[in-house]
């Protein structure tokens, strides 16, 4: 890290020690380290051949699942899902701040489960996850080793319905519960540190709206629309740098 790294990480752990009720608000970013690739970077989705014309957000919507359905796993199988992908250092750090009493909750646009898998024990995910999927007709419930093992179209043991991830798709809406949780976490916070996440897509960027803590700390490799209001931004990745929070 450069000595101006250096110097933002030291700010960001004296806001840590001086916050007593922290919500984190991440995306992509975060588990880019983990592998797993997010939408506009250079080895992001967008650099990848489509099966078809669409883009990423038309191949992952609601209506090319509708009517698209063997298509729509083929995709999904191949571009969403990583279930040998482990947690990196910024999962691990926060769950570490959450057992500090310091990290009320995580607030996550990504449904890999990593954080989750790290400890974290309060996520509200915003789009779903990738370990949960039902029936669309009798609602039974499977895993991800389910959608995995299966070719083409997966269907229910039970009655043969089609089975759907519980993931929120373009041109569906986020489920009222979860997103009336994350504000609640955000409007009670002192400190906000958002993470890999250029804040563009709402209603999640949204959230940022509700803070009216002390400190918003963004970390972030490209600018976002709400930089103008932070305390603290750092444009390095971000499980370095909560990493080195952690060893400070």
């Amino acid at each position: 890290m450069t000595n101006q790294c250096s110097n933002e990480v030291y700010e960001l752990k004296r806001i840590i020690e001086i916050s007593e009720n922290i919500v984190f608000l991440g995306g992509a970013g975060v588990s880019t380290e983990s592998g797993i690739p997010d939408f506009r970077s250079a080895k992001g989705l967008y650099s990848k051949e489509p099966f078809t014309d669409g883009s990423p957000e038309y191949m992952l919507s609601r209506t090319f699942f509708d009517d698209n359905t063997a298509e729509f796993y083929e995709y999904y199988r191949k571009n969403m899902l990583y279930p040998k992908a482990k947690p990196n250092k910024a999962h691990t750090a926060l769950k570490d701040l959450e057992l500090q009493k310091k990290l009320s909750a995580v607030i996550t646009q990504n449904i890999d489960g990593l954080h989750q898998a790290a400890g974290s024990k309060t996520v509200y995910e915003l789009h779903g996850s990738v370990y949960r999927n039902y029936c669309m007709n009798c609602n039974c419930s499977y895993g991800l080793d389910f959608i995995v093992n299966s070719s083409g179209i997966p269907l229910c043991k039970k009655c043969k319905g089609i089975v759907k991830p519980d993931v929120v798709l373009y041109g569906e809406g986020l489920k009222g519960q979860v997103i009336e949780a994350a504000v609640n976490a955000v409007i009670t916070a002192d400190t906000l540190i958002v993470g890999g996440t250029s804040l563009e897509v709402n209603p999640a960027a949204s959230l940022v709206e509700y803070f009216g803590g002390g400190s918003l700390v963004i970390i972030n490799m490209s600018p976002t629309k709400y930089d103008e209001y932070a305390s603290l931004i750092i444009k390095e990745p971000i499980g370095e740098v909560l990493g080195s929070v952690m060893k400070l």
